[in-house]
């Protein structure tokens, strides 16, 4: 095995099928959301979410019907905004509970998470929806609990994922030298940045997904592949 101590892996287009994410989270999210927000406005949790949502709209007086526009815009253009990710993480929490869907994990990476982890090595998610969001996905997903696998998730709290510092604090908190740490993504953007922080890359190209290459990446078309790449089980 080369000297690989930590995987961390993107969801969206990695783990994930974009369609899950695209055609059943996102549609639900924007339908239940606004009823979600009138039922729980006064919740702490929530209403700290909906305070930072009029903080970076820049309305800080807007009023409840405002912000849930506000919302409603920023998923129709899928913007990756913090409140509104944890926000939308509540909604999805009521929906995997209730069996209303199943997180989706391809099955060639489920089999494979467990044989890392198995392995020893250590997993991490980074992701630009919410911790919480990452939880649930995979803690409610297709192939059972996932979520033991994991020893942490990563968000935008952390930074942006085309941000090279992300990655960085990301290392820095693992305390591995970057080298001894794989992510895998299918967005180019987000490999750059991690390979300028220094860890070793790799693009998943699945069906749809990106088809123009930068060079010095790996690039597999599932994690099988990866671990044939990469010399992992």
């Amino acid at each position: 095995m080369r000297d690989i101590a930590a995987i961390v892996t993107d969801i969206e287009g990695t783990t994930t099928d974009i369609a899950f994410v695209h055609d059943v989270l996102f549609p639900y999210a924007a339908r239940a959301l606004p009823a979600f927000i009138d039922a729980q406005a006064q919740a702490s949790s929530v209403a700290e979410q909906l305070e930072a949502v009029r903080a970076e709209a820049g309305e800080p007086n807007a009023s409840s019907d405002r912000v849930r526009d506000i919302l409603l815009a920023w998923m129709a253009e899928d913007r990756k905004a913090t409140p509104l990710k944890a926000l939308q993480g509540m909604v999805w929490r009521r929906g995997y509970e209730q069996g209303d869907f199943t997180g989706h994990v391809y099955p060639d990476a489920a089999a494979r998470l467990r044989a890392w982890s198995a392995a020893g090595l250590d997993l991490y998610v980074y992701s630009s929806g919410s911790e919480a969001a990452q939880r649930l996905l995979f803690g409610y997903s297709s192939a059972g609990d996932l979520t033991p696998l994991f020893s942490g998730y990563f968000d935008t709290r952390i930074g942006a994922k085309r941000d090279a510092t992300s990655y960085e604090a990301i290392t820095a908190q693992l305390a591995l030298d970057p080298d001894r740490v794989l992510f895998l993504s299918d967005v180019e953007a987000e490999l750059a940045a991690a390979a300028t922080a220094g860890m070793r890359t790799c693009l998943l190209l699945r069906e749809g997904g990106a088809k123009t290459l930068e060079t010095g990446h790996g690039v597999a078309h599932n994690f099988d592949e990866v671990a044939q790449l990469f010399d992992l089980p």
